[in-house]
């Protein structure tokens, strides 16, 4: 099986969960931490080619709530790229990179293309 890239906080209770199912299930993984290591602009372009920046976005997160009504108006992909790349936290989480399949949330169907 492909090495798996674990895109994540280290204070996001979802991404510590996912962690802890992922090590349990004797998987290994890299963790990356979008706030102290960043994510590219070259990056999520790719994610957003393979799964939309619509699935990217964190609209839930309170980093969407603080932000200017300004910022949200007229969202579109390269907005969101601009956005998630300054304000990393506005990246859902996880995001997990399976070999040439991108995973995207801590759910039933990540937890599946994970074997899990």
């Amino acid at each position: 099986m492909s090495s798996i890239q674990f895109y994540g906080l280290k204070t996001c209770d979802t991404c510590r969960k996912a962690q802890k199912e992922l090590r349990g299930a004797g998987r290994e993984f890299a963790v990356i931490d979008v706030r102290a290591d960043g994510v590219s602009t070259e990056k999520l372009q790719i994610w957003a080619g393979k799964t939309g920046w619509n699935t990217l976005l964190n609209t839930r997160s309170t980093s969407w709530r603080n932000l200017d009504a300004t910022d949200k108006d007229q969202m579109d992909e390269a907005r969101a790229i601009k956005l998630m790349t300054k304000n990393p936290t506005l990246i859902k989480r996880p995001v997990i990179e399976l070999g040439a399949v991108l995973l995207v949330g801590w759910n039933p169907q990540t937890k599946q293309a994970l074997g899990l």
